[in-house]
């Protein structure tokens, strides 16, 4: 077996024509230091004489975890190696891009973590066709940031943007997206799955697969949504909209009232919107209003430039807001509802309005601020609700969070329409997105509160015939998983047909893996369920 003197040749330099994209942004990240078989050891201390790293995500923080070594490859031909060697030497690979996620999907315990943030060159851009293909490490800034500067001046009704990115953060990898199969706030988009036209996957054997409707079909449903547990996902070529002028109108709103005014706002044409609502649980409006903001198309003002002295939020606004949303809610949503009143009539571009101000490590900062005695973060979680239930289900919520005295600091509504491309799939129907961002003590039981208060959140939401994300944690019972996503044993099973040795992992799949062997159900190696 090749040792890790021969791994790092394949890993260092870069082609030449590099510098025309920038690097992504790199984080650190961290591991729970859980301990994994044999091989898998044998891998992490083969692939480098090193010592082990300690990793985490960014957004919540819980999920230190030590991996064997980072490797950040460069091209397909390095992923093919690397996979190779993991092949001989019997180890884990987990896969990271911009280590967003909260549920464990990018870090395997021991394993060796794929950083794919050098894989982030355009590799081909056709505006005429609205398609681009890139590497699966480019970050959404990197992304639109390339669009925009090789448009210009083109005319505007020839040029091309994204069709949606996740909101909130910015620094987020395209390949994580897929693997996620994110959504952001369009009005009557499917997940991210709908902007896929292919992708080139480096499979468990080493080949490098392209991946479409058409081509390895059941790899293209499996890997979308899959979570890294098929392949590295080595490039991605998308599917663009037609880049447009829009318009911001903003009101405040009641939670009554708003299925029926998303509705109102499809119908005329809106494009993007959502719903923050009021999380001050004193105050009588608490789930039950809020600033209701959409983005329709101006086909009066496409040629012109968007006025460069708008309004807009700065990184100290947002430091503001985060102190307010924990100490003074009420007037977080003053603040925040106010800014929204004030831009409505604001013009922005479809695709750069998307992007946001995010904060790294902000509550380090909080904590300081507040004097807090525990370390705390925000966790978040997404749940789902049909949209006529949705008022009812925001009342449920109501009642609980003041029963069990829930810190929500964020949330938001949003709309999804039904997926029926990708295996794994969350949007079963047209659903309307509930996002929660509740205030997490990193202490035995204030993870213990979280833990309770999530899993409460998913029971209200499957009582009202609903369903949650699975990305953001891994909280749920196993009763709740199989009734929100009974195909998770039969993705189980196929991820061992598609990779019997268990090459792609992470403590997200471990932990399902385990969930799902309780019950002694054992997936031999050709992927047979006894």
């Amino acid at each position: 077996m090749r040792g890790a003197k021969e791994l790092k040749s394949h890993l260092s330099g870069r082609r030449a024509g590099d510098a025309a994209t920038a690097t992504a942004a790199g984080v650190t990240v961290a591991a729970r230091g859980a301990g994994t078989d044999m091989h898998e050891r044998r891998f992490a201390r083969t692939i480098s004489s090193l010592s082990s790293t300690v990793v985490n995500d960014v957004h919540s923080q819980l999920n230190e975890t030590r991996v064997g070594r980072i490797v950040e490859p460069d091209t397909v031909e390095a992923l093919q190696s690397l996979v190779r060697q993991a092949r001989e030497a019997g180890g884990a690979l987990s896969v990271a891009g911009g280590r967003h996620a909260m549920g464990g999907q990018q870090f395997a315990a021991s394993g060796v973590l794929v950083d794919m943030k050098r894989m982030n060159r355009v590799l081909s851009f056709d505006p005429a066709r609205y398609e681009i293909e890139v590497e699966a490490g480019i970050q959404w800034p990197q992304l639109i940031n390339f669009m925009v500067a090789a448009q210009r001046g083109r005319a505007t009704h020839q040029q091309a943007g994204i069709v949606q990115k996740q909101t909130g953060a910015d620094n987020l990898s395209i390949g994580g997206a897929l693997a996620a199969n994110i959504h952001g706030r369009g009005l009557n988009l499917k997940p991210f799955v709908g902007d896929v036209e292919s992708f080139v996957l480096v499979d468990a054997e080493g080949a490098a697969r392209p991946c479409s409707r058409s081509e390895n079909r059941e790899l293209f449903s499996l890997a979308v949504g899959g979570y890294g547990l098929f392949g590295i996902v080595a490039s991605v070529r998308l599917r663009l909209a037609r880049r447009r002028k829009l318009e911001r109108v903003a009101g405040i709103m009641t939670t009554r009232d708003l299925a029926s005014a998303f509705d109102e706002r499809i119908a005329a044409g809106f494009l993007y919107g959502d719903f923050q609502f009021v999380t001050d649980e004193a105050s009588p409006d608490f789930l039950r209003r809020g600033i209701f903001s959409c983005y329709r198309p101006v086909a009066a003002a496409a040629d012109a430039p968007v006025p460069e002295d708008q309004a807009e939020l700065c990184a100290e606004d947002w430091r503001n807001l985060y102190h307010l949303a924990h100490v003074n809610r009420r007037r977080a949503f003053e603040v925040y509802s106010g800014h929204y009143l004030a831009t409505s009539g604001q013009l922005y571009w479809s695709d750069t309005h998307q992007l946001s101000i995010y904060l790294d490590d902000y509550h380090r900062q909080l904590d300081l601020k507040m004097g807090a005695r525990v370390r705390s973060t925000e966790m978040i979680s997404e749940v789902y609700v049909p949209r006529a239930a949705l008022f009812d289900f925001l009342e449920d919520v109501r009642r609980d969070f003041r029963r069990h005295a829930v810190e929500l600091i964020y949330g938001t509504v949003r709309l999804i329409e039904r997926d029926d491309e990708s295996f794994l799939a969350w949007a079963k129907e047209g659903y309307a997105c509930v996002v929660f961002n509740l205030h997490t003590e990193h202490s035995a039981a204030g993870i213990r509160k979280a833990q309770a208060d999530f899993r409460r959140l998913i029971t209200r939401a499957i009582e009202r015939g609903g369903s949650y994300y699975l990305t953001y944690h891994r909280w749920a019972t196993r009763e709740q998983v199989e009734t929100c996503y009974p195909q998770l044993r039969e993705f189980l099973r196929r991820k061992r047909c598609h990779d019997p040795r268990e090459i792609f992992q992470s403590d997200w799949y471990r932990h399902y893996r385990e969930m799902f062997d309780a019950d002694r159900a054992v997936i031999n190696s050709n992927g047979a369920l006894f």
